[in-house]
């Protein structure tokens, strides 16, 4: 028996849930500058509900080959790695109209 979605009513294979959600996001990459001047970049605004911000942190850290973590609703990752971030965001599904870098 095919799984149904509980939000769209289509069969798991067709579910377009996933897709409509990231087009609703207003995601932010900024740069912070942390103690003893180490810069940080900063990804905000994904929908935790919807997304695995610890999987999609896991992905950033090895595309960009640096360290960081998720928490709070963000993305944090050492060093300067915003254009970078951006480019795999859009790979990844999210509109680039609704990705700003700061």
């Amino acid at each position: 028996m095919v799984e149904i979605c509980p939000v769209c009513g289509l069969p798991k294979d067709l579910c377009v849930c996933e897709e409509m959600s990231k087009e609703r996001q207003r995601i932010r990459i900024r740069l912070e500058t942390r103690k003893w001047g180490k810069t940080t970049t900063i990804i905000d605004g994904i929908d935790s509900k919807n997304m695995k911000l610890s999987k999609l942190a896991a992905t950033l850290k090895g595309k960009c080959a640096c360290g960081g973590t998720a928490k709070n609703d963000q993305i944090l990752l050492q060093g300067d790695h915003r254009s970078t971030a951006r480019e795999l965001l859009i790979q990844m599904g999210f509109p680039s109209e609704n990705i700003e870098v700061q």
